[in-house]
């Protein structure tokens, strides 16, 4: 059931499916809540999932001009909220798990356990925040071209034929994103701030799913920081890049069902 609530004086829409424990599910920049559908339609037959469209996106109105991850992680505390959820399991792609962790360093009590989907908890690096500024000035002079060239670079590149569908409809869904928009999460992102501290201190399970030919995220240091929560699990994807909701859908999907399961049970 499509839904909104009203968060500074904006829109903030999201989809409420299925009846269960309460699992909520966070795109990635340039995504909406409509990348989950398939995902959302299987596990809403044991879960209640809630997905939301962050700021910016989808139909969620913009914010400011820089959304910082505490900022969203507010916005989807305030849609909790609304929903009445005392405890989930919170997964975010990309974005979302920084978002992820900005509401696990904020709003612990309410997390049984979280998912960083191909995310991870360091800050950007120097280089990395002059390559955000870099795009920034891209998507102010050129967003469509800007689209164009960073949606096939999410995948691996041998997916690239097999799922040219998809890659087209991820453009078509990103092309109606504003400049504006698209500059404020890049701001956000450029400004964050690392959470091993975060990771360190989580006393639930945290299930990290990882693609090795990931261009965004480093393998490496992914690795590294899967041995930081007291209770950590890992996916290896070996032919999955940044998007494996769509390059390995089956595998995910049974490896997140299971562990959402167990970490409810628990």
């Amino acid at each position: 059931m499509s839904q909104s609530i009203e968060f500074k004086n904006q829109n903030i829409h999201f989809c409420v499916q299925g009846e269960g424990p309460d699992l909520v599910l966070l795109h990635g920049f340039t995504e909406s809540l409509q990348i989950w559908n398939d995902f959302a339609e299987k596990l809403s037959q044991s879960f209640r999932v809630i997905c939301i469209d962050l700021p910016g996106h989808g139909r969620s109105g913009n914010l400011s001009e820089i959304h910082s991850m505490e900022l969203i992680a507010e916005v989807v505390h305030a849609v909790l909220s609304f929903c009445r959820v005392q405890s989930c399991v919170l997964v975010g792609h990309s974005m979302g798990g920084y978002v992820t962790l900005a509401f696990a360093n904020l709003f612990p009590e309410m997390l049984k356990g979280i998912v960083l989907f191909h995310s991870q908890a360091d800050a950007d690096s120097d280089v990395a925040k002059q390559n955000r500024d870099r795009t920034v000035q891209l998507v102010k002079m050129n967003r469509s071209g800007f689209i164009n060239q960073f949606i096939p670079g999410l995948f691996a590149e041998e997916n690239h034929e097999r799922l040219s569908g998809e890659i087209e409809k991820l453009k078509n869904q990103a092309g109606s994103i504003s400049a504006r928009s698209l500059v404020a999460a890049l701001e956000g992102m450029k400004l964050r701030t690392g959470k091993r501290d975060v990771l360190a201190k989580l006393s639930m399970p945290v299930l990290f799913i990882v693609g090795k030919k990931d261009s965004r995220i480093p393998f490496d240091k992914v690795m590294e920081q899967i041995a930081i929560p007291k209770h950590a699990e890992a996916l290896l994807l070996n032919d999955v890049g940044h998007m494996g909701y769509l390059e390995a859908p089956e595998t995910i999907f049974n490896v997140l069902n299971d562990f959402v399961i167990r970490v409810f049970k628990s």
